[in-house]
């Protein structure tokens, strides 16, 4: 069976198959697949090389039938549990359109592999945590590529899911919480609602992948480079760390080890979750220019030890539900080149022990939902703005919306512009929103001007309220932060009656933390309290 063959045999194929690291608390486990999940298209596109491979071995119905095998190895759940809808990217003026997924990392301890895989023995069976989250941002004309990490202990505002297994409702957290806990709301579809939530960004896949899956998948790799600038044991006193113990130098890394180095947060830089993310980023960029070189995939079996874990490993959403789709889906991410790769880590800051997305985090997703390349190769370029659909409740008349509006006028320099609050509520007012009261009490500190509500009911009275000032679309918010429609003024409209958005920086945060995909010297620095 020639290759050619092998490939009309996947597209002539119209059948849908039926649908801490053990730091002593929640485990990032999963950091690991995550990890691999980013260049994990890369991986797909090399899972979707081994399956043709393994189909060249063997006649055309063998070949047919290995691939209904891998079909059925593939696990599937819904693709967004929440209520909130996020609209498609708009086509650029070629008709195509950008493709957002996003990658999670398992730590569930669902069997005795991933149990041993990762300790913690008191949560067996336990509700799983999304400990590694990546979202993958493929740009329209499949130049560019750009991923965006989120900690694992960002504080978030998860949504209303159901769980699409037994129907259990999880009621919108109360107030913000850990984001890995978006998993056992229900599913993967949980965790791509709250990122939606978060950013904006409309997400068309996911792919998941548990501890047992990346040992696996790491193992039939052949392994992959890393490189640390002093011998390290990720091991203190009290028995935390991720156990890996390696020397000085570049090394390449495989089975267990491959999970050691992508959980690890004890002995890199600062013990944070954040220096953890950076060991991620040098995996998958180093994995990708490995599978493009072809350097341990020229064997058979390799190529279907490949294949069949791969597809063992992975839970996706319906749109991948088939070796085919992941097939077409590789294909595209292997347009892009490295060096249009750009990692990066959500800018945050400390919340006490945790983390929140910053005013940089903000312009990150702002540069992803217009289709902005991170590297600044897009540079006199035109993108296109996504543009939101119609709201499905519309605005009710100016006079009957009731606009609450606050003083974010504070800064780290300057405090908040007295009676500012009011100010806006009567040219509100002056403009037909007869409801429209000031805030006596609030004093915040937002950096633009925004208008906030908390329920779809309410989307069309906020839109109106922003159109009437001018206000950008993308300044409208939801959020479960207020009780109705909220005006928030901002650092940016201080003074006068005309808002005047600010010029727009499509720069890249230096806070984003920034690795390239063709960076092939990165090496991550080692706490010296661990090292040996």
């Amino acid at each position: 069976m020639t290759q050619n063959a092998v490939r009309a045999t996947l597209r002539d194929d119209r059948r849908e198959p039926a649908p801490d690291e053990d730091d002593g608390g929640d485990a990032p486990a999963s950091a690991a697949d995550g990890g691999h999940r980013p260049r994990r298209g890369r991986r797909l596109l090399k899972w979707s090389a081994a399956v043709l491979a393994l189909l060249i071995t063997g006649s055309a119905a063998a070949g047919y039938l290995y691939y209904r095998q891998l079909n059925a190895n593939i696990k599937k759940a819904p693709l967004n549990l929440g209520d909130s809808k996020v609209a498609e990217p708009t086509p650029n003026a070629a008709g195509q359109t950008p493709l957002n997924i996003l990658l999670i990392g398992s730590d569930a301890r669902d069997t005795e592999e991933n149990q041993r895989l990762g300790g913690a023995r008191e949560t067996f069976g336990s509700a799983p945590l999304a400990d590694v989250q990546m979202l993958v941002h493929l740009s329209a004309d499949r130049t560019n590529m750009s991923v965006i990490s989120m900690p694992r202990d960002t504080l978030v505002e998860i949504p209303k899911c159901t769980d699409p297994d037994d129907g259990t409702v999880h009621p919108a957290s109360d107030g913000r919480t850990m984001t890995n806990r978006s998993l056992g709301h229900g599913g993967p579809g949980c965790t791509v609602a709250t990122w939606q939530e978060l950013t904006g960004i409309h997400i068309d896949h996911f792919v998941m992948v548990d501890f047992a899956g990346v040992v696996s998948m790491a193992d039939a790799i052949g392994g992959v480079p890393v490189c640390v600038d002093a011998n390290i044991h990720s091991r203190d006193g009290q028995g935390h760390g991720s156990g890996l113990k390696m020397k000085k130098g570049t090394h390449p890394v495989r089975g267990e080890q491959a999970l050691q180095w992508l959980r690890t947060r004890y002995g890199f830089e600062d013990g944070s979750d954040l220096a953890r993310a950076k060991a991620q980023h040098m995996y998958m960029n180093s994995m990708v220019r490995m599978l493009r070189e072809n350097a341990t995939l020229s064997n058979p079996n390799k190529l279907r030890r490949l294949a069949e874990k791969a597809t063992e490993a992975i839970t996706v959403d319906p749109g991948l539900n088939s070796v085919k789709k992941l097939y077409d889906l590789s294909n595209e991410l292997r347009k892009v080149e490295p060096k249009r790769i750009t990692m990066t880590t959500m800018p945050n800051r400390y919340v006490g022990a945790r983390v929140e997305p910053t005013e940089d985090a903000e312009r990150l997703f702002r540069l992803v939902r217009e289709d902005i390349a991170l590297d600044g190769g897009d540079e006199g370029k035109k993108t296109g703005r996504t543009q939101d659909p119609a709201p499905d409740d519309p605005a009710a008349a100016d006079a009957e919306i009731a606009v609450l509006v606050q003083n974010g006028t504070r800064t780290d320099t300057l405090g908040s512009v007295r009676g500012r609050a009011g100010a806006v509520a009567e040219l509100l007012a002056r403009k037909g929103f007869d409801k429209a009261i000031a805030d006596p009490t609030a004093s915040l500190s937002e950096k633009t001007t925004l208008v906030r509500y908390p329920s779809a009911d309410l989307e069309g009275d906020a839109r109106a309220v922003a159109e009437s000032l001018g206000i950008e679309p993308g300044s409208v918010r939801r959020s479960t932060d207020v009780s109705g429609v909220t005006l928030v003024v901002g650092a940016d409209w201080r003074e006068g009656t005309t808002y005047e958005a600010p010029e727009e920086d499509n720069g890249i945060p230096e806070s984003a933390e920034v690795l390239n995909g063709a960076d092939d010297e990165a090496c991550m620095k080692v706490n010296p309290a661990f090292t040996w």
